[in-house]
């Protein structure tokens, strides 16, 4: 067996370039000093260089101890030459981590050069016949043959981090990317974006129909498996939309549904004589979903040049797809979220809404729930502050109404600058909004690291926070201890916070008047001060800040 010096695991996020779902997690390796490639260099010069590749392989998938995110794994092109030797080591490993082969992607990495391309072929189907996904890195600045994708037809191909340096700004780069989006459209391999770092390389990216992405703009490789929690705001092209949109069952249009025994011929006189009717849904007894039929394939399939003769007394499921289902109670954000990997012709298919037992309820078209989730952006876009982009006391009201509803314990914080009106006068217009649009990026971030916080923006330098109880503290740390200054000047700011323990206020409005006492006690605290105070009594704990001693 291979000697690999001692070495940990990171972990780092592909997330989709459509809805910023978390798609897969590469496993890469961290050696106790210096670098991975000095590790495969020196094993190289040992003449051990496949042996220690395939321990470095069978060590990320045993240190990816969660099955519930799907794994790439890193092995150089010579490995898979012997594909034999690297899979005595890999099924194992799976098998002690309760994870699938279907679930685990070789990332077949360069170089290729000097291989027999014969047995890097052969190694490829062996482990494909294991049930292994297949990835190509290093498009775009390694030895990675184009005849080899075309041969192979992987399952993913990434495109290189230096590919990234030219995006938006090199025309040519961005021809590249757009070419092989076309062959991925036309073959079904993915592409994906290694190294993107800014947000007009992402939003490029998914224009170019790059469909998944990797990169510090997303997240930093972790050491250990992270755990991921779906964000309740899910930003689409970078304007939040809040926990829904529209409702599924805002958008539903009646199904036209019929037995899955149904004939070809059947379903053709249906969308024949109903020009309307985009797609057909074939149901059980129980009215449960089996199989979906798309107007256009369906009759593309059935009404070319002998397609009748084939077709007309076959079942009608034999053109069919299986169904994309949502819940009716559903918000149209979950459902894009649901089918936004969809590529290819089903891309833009109906989908099956059903009931709380699986029976088929009616359709939504997907333009419509694009156009109503757009309507809700314009909406609260209107509503953004044009200084800080953050939104106005709607978002609060309607966030600390839920909570007391929903009989959560919570805390509502108002912040503002002292002495703003000074900081204008002396300083000048400009200075005192570039003072603002800091304070706001600082909550903006807060508020995406924190799953509990929302943040708006009342107008000019006042601000209102709700937080989870936990999160009180970090929200102190972000803005009453952080140094805010104005032209080399210190400028302090006052933090009022009121923790509402259940039931002890009954609305937003109530909370409101609770406050206005706090904010003007942290007022009177030297120093940028944080109070913190409790409905219904007359203690008022100061956190931050230097006391000022009452005048003789």
């Amino acid at each position: 067996m291979a000697t690999v010096p001692e070495l940990s695991y990171a972990f780092q996020p592909m997330l989709s370039t459509r809805t910023g779902r978390l798609l897969a997690l590469e496993a890469l390796a961290r050696p106790g000093t210096g670098t991975i490639h000095d590790v495969l260099r020196d094993a190289a010069r040992a003449g051990q260089l496949v042996e220690v590749d395939i321990e470095l392989a069978a060590g990320a998938i045993r240190a990816a101890t969660s099955a519930e995110v799907p794994l790439h794994v890193n092995v150089l092109a010579v490995t898979i030459t012997r594909s034999d030797e690297l899979l005595r080591m890999l099924l194992p490993a799976l098998r002690a981590t309760g994870r699938r082969q279907a679930d685990v992607t070789v990332e077949v990495t360069p170089p290729f050069g000097g291989l027999h391309r014969s047995a890097l072929l052969d190694g490829l189907n062996l482990l494909r016949e294991q049930g292994f996904r297949i990835a190509f890195d290093g498009a775009g600045d390694g030895d990675l043959p184009l005849s080899i994708i075309a041969d192979v037809v992987p399952d993913m191909v990434k495109l290189d981090a230096y590919l990234l340096h030219g995006v938006p700004g090199n025309p040519a780069v961005v021809a590249l990317i757009e070419a092989l989006g076309h062959l991925a459209g036309r073959t079904g391999i993915r592409l994906a974006a290694v190294g993107v770092e800014f947000e007009d390389q992402l939003a490029l990216l998914s224009k170019l129909g790059v469909p998944v992405a990797q990169g510090n703009l997303m997240a930093s490789a972790q050491v250990g498996m992270p755990t991921y929690v779906a964000p309740e705001i899910t930003r689409l092209d970078g304007v939040p939309v809040g926990p829904g949109g529209p409702l599924v069952a805002d958008l539903i249009h009646p199904a036209v549904t019929m037995s899955e025994a149904t004939t070809s011929e059947q379903v053709r006189q249906v969308f024949v004589e109903s020009p309307e009717v985009t797609s057909v849904v074939l149901v059980d007894s129980g009215k449960r979903p089996r199989w979906s039929l798309d107007r256009s394939r369906f009759l593309l399939a059935v009404t070319g040049p002998y397609g009748h003769a084939l077709h007309a007394s076959k079942p009608a499921a034999r053109h069919a797809d299986p169904p994309r289902t949502i819940r009716a109670d559903a918000s149209s954000i979950e459902l894009l979220e649901a089918v936004g990997e969809t590529e290819g012709a089903r891309a833009g298919d109906d989908v099956v809404v059903v009931d709380g037992v699986g029976r088929c309820v009616g359709i939504v078209r997907l333009t419509e729930v694009m156009r109503g989730v757009a309507e809700a952006k314009v909406e609260q876009a209107v509503a953004l502050n044009p200084l800080t982009r953050l939104p106005g006391t709607g978002v609060v009201t309607r966030e600390i109404d839920r909570r007391i509803e929903r009989g959560d314990m919570f805390v509502v914080s108002w912040l503002d600058v002292d002495a703003f009106k000074q900081v204008n006068d002396t300083k000048g217009f400009a200075a005192g909004d570039d003072l603002i649009r800091a304070i706001g990026r600082a909550l903006s971030d807060l508020a995406a690291r924190l799953p509990g916080t929302r943040v708006a923006h009342v107008g000019g330098d006042d601000f209102l926070v709700v937080t989870d109880v936990d999160e009180a503290g970090t929200l102190a740390a972000e803005v009453v201890d952080r140094p805010w200054t104005v032209d080399d000047s210190t400028v302090s700011v006052s933090l009022a916070s009121l923790v509402c323990a259940v039931g002890s206020v009954g609305s937003y409005r109530e909370a409101s008047r609770l406050l206005a006492p706090l904010k003007s006690r942290a007022k009177q605290v030297g120093r940028s001060s944080w109070v913190l105070g409790r409905p219904k009594s007359d203690r008022i704990d100061v956190l931050r800040g230097r006391v000022m001693s009452a005048p003789a």
